[in-house]
Order: structure tokens, then C-alpha cells, then sequence
């Protein structure tokens, strides 16, 4: 549970929950031992001003709780009346914790009255029954009161919550801004209510004292040149699918709005993709987004990307011009690696729901880093997904696993790699005898590795033509009416034997990959395949480019009997990668370059017009 804080210096940017003034908070959730209570006391003629929470056990009784509660609230009261100092305003909220209150100095000081804390319901005052036995007794009653000496409270049992909150610490002009932290308890994030709004910090640095001008309505708020300067408060006030509303919390980011780097090279390419495809085309991105787990390191800011300028590394950074640039090319189908777990479901699901697309991930083995793959709900509907790790597949298809068992070297070294495979059945909207089989993969990194890629290629291509043929037969497709799409980051360059093995199907036994490891090296090895592809954005210089490597190694094949390129979107110059020396940059959010292509289905008349050339 959010704890609540009043807006001091020392904690301007902390969450802060607005209790209703005469609700009392019972929660517990499935599986925790302890039940959460909290209210918000005010009795004017002692200028008491405070959120009191506790934390008790299910097997407690509750006389036990309401004497904790009454002790609690006693002690509030002794210091009020023992305290000589400037006392604080009604406006000012302060929070009791039961644990700061159990180590409490103040020697109380005899009251004139005893407090009277009681749990009741129209029947009369509740006892001898334990905290587990009202929160059953709340579920099946709408009307029990917490009452604290005059102020009674009506009990909200599991209320909607906004249980943790946080905003990103960097904020950019022009790029989208939303929580980098959100997390709903008895909630629904499409029922809550949001709202933004920004402000300047007085000179004093007090939050409180900041004037708030209301500038938006949504989850996320496109941050504006004119908000440069200005703080930006977020509130939620959290509903469920019944409307019941909890209470409303507030933040404020750490940081003002930033300036942002200016034109990035990704928005001269949004130049040849602001309209969506229409008819038969679709839009197609591949992208390696450089997970965080492999930019935040010591190694990885001092060696692999040492010329990187540090805050153009941080992932609060990067993910404003990453979500900015894929959303720019209006795709239809987006292919990403290197996906953060955290990235995909705090960032890329809320953002990219809101433009009709959506998603599933896939994880790598003991990887926190995956794959995602993303549709458009427009103009797909989704029929299956499957994700699977290529290296637990390999027994599966004896006609290659038989070549390769006995080497044990390679074996080991090809089961111990966690590279994931993804696959998405779309239907298209418009035409719905037409379908894509859309698959999507990062293959293993090493230089001395071309070998198992290779083999991680035979592998997956096996799986890739049994699910194939099982769609088929399942849904009674004409190879005509599916096509393959294959995308991702293969680290292969197209003098490798995986682009030989897509685009002319077959890779034989003397082809000088197998042997990129001597110790390793892989005997009377082919590979073959049954599609006939091509690579739509066909070898560009570079998909990647670092100060260490700069090559193609990022791919998007399609099946070319069934689909056509119509556009392949400009990759950037040399000089424009070159920029800050390399890859990521203040303006380049990865160390890959999207790719992005306009395919479309082959027409009767397409066909026709091949055969007769």
C-alpha cells in the first residue's frame, strides 16, 4: 500500500493518498497473513491532522487492534497537549505508522476522557471475534463503522487502491510521459481516472506551495515544448468495473520537463510513414531495442558503450524515443528483441494499447529479456501465439538432432543458450481468407558462434514447417491464403549461412559456418528449407553500429510466392549513425536500427503478370 506523505522538501516526490475524511480502510490481500487499516483522523480543537495505519494479524481479536488503535491515537493526542512548539496547520497532513508510534518517547498525559474506539453495525458494537472474522463479517455487510472518540468511520473493505506509483526521472518535451511505476489492488486500470497537471516550484523548493494548472486526462500526456521547466503532477483516482472509487493519490516528478535532443533521425523517416497502410498492405518493423540489462553495467558504460553519454544509456531516457519512434512508423505488425519483462508491461502495453495495438511476450530462459511481438487490432484478429526455447526443442526433430548428438562440445554449448523463438497466427480484417504466420527470434551472440545460429536456424525452421503444416490443416488454408513472415536480430551477416539457408533454402555440409569453433566444429551437417523467401529491406550497410561492430545482422524475410515489398523506409546515413561517434545515442535509443517495410499480398493480376514474365 502507498504510505502517505505531506509535501515537505524532503519528500516533495513521494506518493501521496487523499483519504476520504470519513472512511476507514480495511484491506487484505489473498495470501498475507495481516490485514492493513487506515483512516484519516481530524479533531480541530486539539488540531489533530493525521493518517494512521496499521498492520495486524488475521488471528488477532479485534479488542486487541482497537486498544493498539486507541493507544496510538492516545499518544497522538499527548503530544499535542505536552508539545510547546509551533503547532502545525489543519492543511497539514502528517502520517502515523504503528511502528514509529511503538517506539514513541512521549510520556502520556492523562486525558479528561478515556478515547473510545470501537467496530460496529446497526446491531451494536462487535467483540471476542478475531480480525479474520470481520473481514468476513465486511463481505457480507454494507454498513460497519470504525468510531474513534466522536468521528465515525464507514468501513471500505479491499477498496480499490493505487498500491505503488512512481514517475519516471526523466521527462522530455515532445515525447510521452506516464508512470514508470503503476500498480492497481482492487482495481481496474481502463475504469480508473487520471489527470495530469504541471507546475513551477516556488523558490522555496516546497511542493505544497506550487500552483497546478490541469493539463491533461489520460494515462499518458504528451509533454509539450511549453511545459519545459515545469514539474508535472500525476493523480489516479482508482475505480473498479463497479465504479467503486478509492482514494485518489498524487505524484510529482522528481525532475522538470526537459528540452528535448531536437530532431531525431527516426523522424525523418516518420516522414514516409504518417498514414497508415491501407487495402492488402501492411506495415512491418523489426526492432532490437537494447534491453537494460544489457546498457546498465558497469562494463556496458565504461567499455561495450563507454562513448555513449550516460544519461542517453538510461532506460528512462531511451524508452521516450524508442515508443515515440515505433509508434511514428503507424506499423501494423512490430517485431522487438531484447525486450525488458518490466519495459513490455509497464510501457509498451499501456502506450501502444491506447494506438490499437496489441501484444504478447515471450521471455528467454533465466533471461530478464525477450521478445514482443505487436498487431494492429484494426486489421488483425489473432488466432494463436506460441513461444518456445529453441535449445528444449532439439530431440523433438531427430532427422538433425541425430547429427549432432554425439558431438558433446557443441551440444552442451547449444543447450545452455536461452535464444527464444515466437510465433503469432493473425487473420487479416479485410480479407479473411488471407492470414500471417508471424515469427519472431534473437539468435545467440558470439563471434565464434555462426555454427550453433546456424543450428538454431535449422532448428527453428523445423518447428516453424511442422506448425505451419498443422495451421494449415487445421484451418483448411490454401498455401496461397498464408504467407511466413520471419523477423529479428539473427546476428548474421549476409555472407552467413542463415541468409543462404532463408533465401535459397539450403545450406550444405562444406559451407565454412560449421567450423567457426574447431573444437566444436559440426560434421556432415545440411540444412534445408521449404519456403522460398526474401529479405524485404534486402542487406543494408548497417542494422547495427558500434564502436566495436558495425554490420547486417537484423532481417525481415517474407514468403515471396505469396507477398511483395512495395517500400522499403530509408535507413539513416552513415553520417547521421556517426553523429555522437556511435550507437545509442542522445538521438539513436539502441544500438540496432529499426527496420521497416511496406508489404503487401500478391493480387490474381500479380500472378498473372509473373507468369508471364
Amino acid at each position: 500500500m502507498v504510505i502517505g506523505h505531506s509535501y515537505r522538501i524532503s519528500s516533495n516526490f513521494l506518493p501521496k493518498q487523499s483519504f476520504e475524511m470519513k472512511t476507514a480502510y480495511f484491506k487484505h490481500v489473498a495470501g498475507d497473513e495481516q490485514c492493513q487499516i487506515s483512516f484519516h483522523l481530524i479533531i480541530e480543537k486539539f488540531k489533530i491532522d493525521k493518517v494512521f495505519n496499521f498492520n495486524r494479524s488475521l488471528t488477532e481479536s479485534i479488542d486487541n487492534s482497537l486498544e493498539r488503535i486507541r493507544s496510538n491515537v492516545e499518544k497522538e493526542f499527548s503530544k499535542k497537549l505536552n508539545r510547546k512548539k509551533k503547532v502545525k496547520k489543519p492543511s497539514e497532513v502528517s502520517y502515523c505508522n504503528e511502528v514509529d508510534s511503538n517506539i514513541s518517547q512521549v510520556e502520556a498525559v492523562p486525558l479528561q476522557e478515556p478515547i473510545d474506539v470501537t467496530i460496529s453495525t446497526s446491531n451494536g458494537k462487535l467483540s471476542n471475534i478475531t480480525i479474520a472474522e470481520l473481514l468476513s463479517t465486511l463481505n457480507s455487510l454494507t454498513e460497519v463503522y470504525l468510531t474513534v472518540l466522536e468521528n465515525k468511520f464507514q468501513i471500505a473493505y479491499n477498496s480499490p487502491e493505487v498500491h505503488a506509483l512512481k514517475l519516471p526521472s526523466s521527462v522530455l518535451a515532445d515525447f510521452f510521459v506516464y508512470p514508470s511505476k503503476f500498480e492497481l489492488h482492487f482495481a481496474t486500470r481502463e475504469c480508473s481516472e487520471y489527470k495530469w497537471y504541471r507546475g513551477l516550484m516556488p523558490k522555496s523548493g516546497n511542493a505544497q506551495q506550487i500552483q497546478w494548472e490541469h493539463v491533461g486526462n489520460e494515462f499518458t500526456y504528451m509533454a509539450q515544448k511549453t511545459d519545459v521547466g515545469y514539474y508535472l503532477k500525476f493523480s489516479c483516482t482508482p475505480k473498479n468495473d463497479s465504479c467503486t472509487t478509492g482514494p485518489k493519490t498524487e505524484i510529482i516528478s522528481p525532475h522538470p520537463v526537459q528540452a528535448g535532443p531536437g530532431q531525431c533521425p527516426f523522424e525523418v523517416r516518420h516522414l514516409f510513414t504518417q498514414q497508415k497502410l491501407k487495402g492488402s498492405q501492411f506495415r512491418v518493423v523489426s526492432y532490437n531495442l537494447l534491453a537494460e540489462l544489457y546498457s546498465d553495467s558497469e562494463y556496458s558504460r565504461n567499455v561495450l558503450f563507454g562513448y555513449t553519454l550516460p544519461y542517453a544509456l538510461d532506460i528512462d531516457y531511451r524508452k521516450q524515443l524508442f515508443i515515440k519512434e515505433i509508434l511514428g512508423y503507424t506499423t501494423d505488425i512490430a517485431c522487438l528483441q531484447e525486450v525488458d519483462a518490466k519495459i513490455f508491461n509497464m510501457d509498451l502495453v499501456p502506450i501502444f494499447s491506447q494506438k490499437s495495438l496489441a501484444g504478447h511476450y515471450q521471455s528467454k530462459r533465466n533471461v530478464a529479456e525477450g521478445l514482443a511481438t505487436f498487431y494492429d487490432v484494426d486489421k488483425f484478429i489473432l488466432l494463436e501465439h506460441d513461444g518456445i526455447i529453441v535449445s528444449e526443442i532439439l530431440e523433438r526433430f531427430p532427422e538433425l538432432w541425430e547429427k549432432i548428438r554425439d558431438n558433446k562440445p557443441l551440444v552442451e554449448r547449444i543447450r545452455n543458450r536461452s535464444t527464444a523463438l515466437q510465433l503469432t497466427f493473425l487473420r487479416c480484417k479485410n480479407n479473411p481468407s488471407k492470414h500471417l504466420f508471424v515469427v519472431n527470434t534473437h539468435l545467440y551472440f558470439s563471434p565464434d558462434a555462426d555454427h550453433v545460429r546456424l543450428l538454431q536456424m535449422g532448428f527453428a525452421m523445423l518447428y516453424v514447417r511442422e506448425q505451419y503444416d498443422r495451421i494449415c490443416l487445421e484451418y483448411g488454408l490454401a498455401k496461397t491464403n498464408i504467407a511466413l513472415l520471419f523477423c529479428g536480430d539473427f546476428n548474421s551477416v549476409p555472407e552467413c549461412g542463415i541468409y543462404k539457408l532463408l533465401t535459397e533454402q539450403y545450406v550444405g555440409p562444406d559451407f565454412p559456418d560449421w567450423e567457426s569453433n574447431k573444437n566444436e566444429a559440426a560434421r556432415n551437417v545440411s540444412l534445408t528449407q521449404p519456403f522460398i523467401m526474401g529479405s524485404a529491406c534486402g542487406c543494408p550497410e548497417y542494422t547495427n553500429y558500434t564502436v566495436g561492430f558495425a554490420a547486417c545482422i537484423d532481417y525481415i524475410f517474407y514468403q515471396t510466392g505469396v507477398l511483395k515489398v512495395n517500400d522499403v523506409i530509408p535507413m539513416p546515413s552513415r553520417e547521421e549513425l556517426s553523429m555522437y561517434e556511435a550507437l545509442p545515442s542522445p538521438v539513436f535509443p539502441s544500438d540496432h536500427i529499426a527496420l521497416v517495410a511496406n508489404l503487401e499480398w500478391i493480387s490474381l493480376e500479380d500472378e498473372l503478370e509473373g507468369k508471364e514474365n
